[in-house]
């Protein structure tokens, strides 16, 4: 059978998930093989496939036709605390995701802000991915987070609230989390060869005992070390004594899977119920290597290049003397974006981002309205506005010039410093 014709054949019997075309469009293609760890391979295949063929873009954006642009559910906040005034949104009765979002921020004396959400605000809002990381329900490196169970946070719901903000956030145009681990993701879209490593285990008694384990250099003294730690071992489901030396890697990969999944099932399940909001669970477990980058750590940031296509400008006519200005402060931006990449700025690129859209890493979404560059020459400083996602420009006289006056701008920008 020709892939083509099993293409055909999946397209006959896969389910379908209403109001959802990209499920429709593009299922995973399921490659038949009577070979051992036919099951992984398959995995590894689907996920290449699924990553050619559509972008997270494209999934959110057919996810986000759902949203009622004519509803809206208010958010207030003071950007000192960010996740209070979200806690308070999300929970409110009259909350609904399938409505648009209205946020206003308070300043530091309690004034309402003038700008009234029509897209920079609310980005800026669901920035709360980082002030998600932090929160008592996450364990783990600082780059690979893991739930882990809390009373205190299962009496407030804290799990499903967490999974909701995150699916709201990528749909209503926001960053994802960026900060949960391989191990944690492989397994809420349904992997079932999930691994970990002795460094996730925080709980610094049971990761000495998997590194004795792991180090055993003969049968004796693996089936000491069993002995030794047998009340740990039997907690976790593990104990056991195997036939050979190499029988502790499954030892210690069963035990690693209990320490961060196992274990903290309920925590799990209660994210997953609420990554379920707006149908996000369904396209992670469609197109997984399509969200990976967004959910979870990757070492492909915000770089100089990726934020000059991000903004597009705003040129006078060809020919004109304006025009001439305008193309010679548009190489002032460029060698600012390189500078500021090479840390030879006072800023960051994540500020530059922030200054002009509310946000402070590129979303899996398209940003609307599209981002642009106006040549400002009214003011010496820069000026941005996060509903129009614009920066406008000083058309300033030397590149140092130019330099220190974007400095100052998003430097004394409301919320710089605040993250």
């Amino acid at each position: 059978m020709t892939m083509r014709d099993k293409l055909r054949k999946q397209e006959k019997s896969e389910p379908t998930y209403k109001n959802f075309n990209y499920t429709r469009l593009y299922a995973p293609i399921v490659i038949e093989s009577d070979s051992e760890g036919s099951d992984q391979s398959t995995q590894h295949v689907e996920e290449e496939w699924i990553s050619d063929a559509i972008s997270a873009a494209d999934i959110v954006s057919d996810l986000s036709q759902k949203i009622m642009r004519t509803s809206c559910s208010r958010f207030n906040k003071n950007r000192a605390n960010i996740w209070d005034g979200a806690v308070r949104g999300f929970k409110r009765a009259s909350y609904d995701p399938l409505h648009d979002m209205l946020v206003k921020f308070t300043d530091d004396e309690g004034s309402t802000e003038d700008a009234v959400d029509t897209g920079g605000p609310k980005c800026e809002f669901l920035t709360l991915m980082d002030c998600l990381k932090a929160r008592r329900i996450f364990d783990g490196p600082e780059n690979g987070r893991f739930l882990t169970f809390n009373n205190a946070a299962v009496r407030e719901d804290e799990y499903f609230l967490a999974g909701r903000m995150i699916a709201v956030s990528i749909v209503h145009g926001g960053p994802g989390p960026r900060f949960l681990s391989n191990m944690l993701y492989d397994y809420l879209i349904g992997r079932t060869d999930i691994n970990g490593t002795v460094e996730d285990v925080t709980d610094e008694t049971m990761k000495a005992a998997l590194i004795e384990i792991s180090s055993a250099e003969s049968l004796d003294e693996l089936h000491a070390l069993i002995e030794k730690y047998e009340s740990l071992l039997q907690t976790a489901g593990c104990f056991d004594f195997p036939q050979s030396v190499k029988g502790k890697d499954n030892i210690v990969k069963d035990f690693i899977l209990w320490y961060i999944i196992y274990r903290n099932q309920y925590s799990v399940q209660r994210f997953r119920d609420g990554l379920s909001t707006l149908d996000v669970i369904n396209a992670l477990e469609q197109h997984p290597i399509a969200f990976r980058p967004y959910m979870c750590y990757s070492v492909d940031r915000l770089t100089s290049v990726s934020l000059e296509d991000v903004f597009k400008p705003q040129l006078s006519e060809p020919g004109s003397t304006r025009r001439q200005k305008e193309t010679r402060i548009l190489g002032y931006w460029r060698d600012y974006l390189l500078d500021t990449g090479e840390q030879e700025t006072g800023v960051s690129l994540q500020n530059i981002l922030m200054f002009a859209t509310g946000l402070d890493s590129l979303p899996p979404s398209t940003i609307v309205p599209q981002p642009r560059l106006i040549f400002e020459r009214s003011s010496k400083f820069s000026i941005a506005s996060t509903c129009a996602n614009t920066i406008k420009l000083p058309v300033s006289k030397s590149y140092d010039e130019f330099k220190n006056a974007m400095d100052f701008g998003i430097q004394n920008s409301p919320g710089f410093g605040l993250r």
